[in-house]
């Protein structure tokens, strides 16, 4: 008998979708409250995952959807990182 997998499912900051964790991106706060982008998916800490996408993006923004996932203030660099993160992906 073949083994159905299940599909992890991660909720969207920006437009509050859910998707499966594969086609997201991660942000992540690791245990020394530094903010990262998690590209591998597998690092420890509280992660919180956004479409690849500019509008959902902007919408994390301006709802503070990432500071409240992490549960604390967001740098400037951290947004301007995932900005460049996004852009190469809608490009395609």
């Amino acid at each position: 008998m073949s083994q159905v997998r299940k599909v992890p499912m991660r909720q969207c900051i920006g437009c509050r979708e859910m998707k499966s964790k594969k086609e997201m991106i991660r942000i992540l706060k690791t245990t020394e409250d530094e903010i990262v982008i998690d590209a591998t998916g597998k690092k420890n800490g509280r992660g919180a995952y956004i479409c690849p996408s500019r509008e959902c993006f902007q919408k994390a923004v301006k709802n503070k959807g990432i500071e409240r996932s992490l549960k604390m203030a967001i740098p400037k660099e951290v947004y301007e990182a995932l900005e460049k993160e996004i852009e190469p992906i809608e490009a395609e």
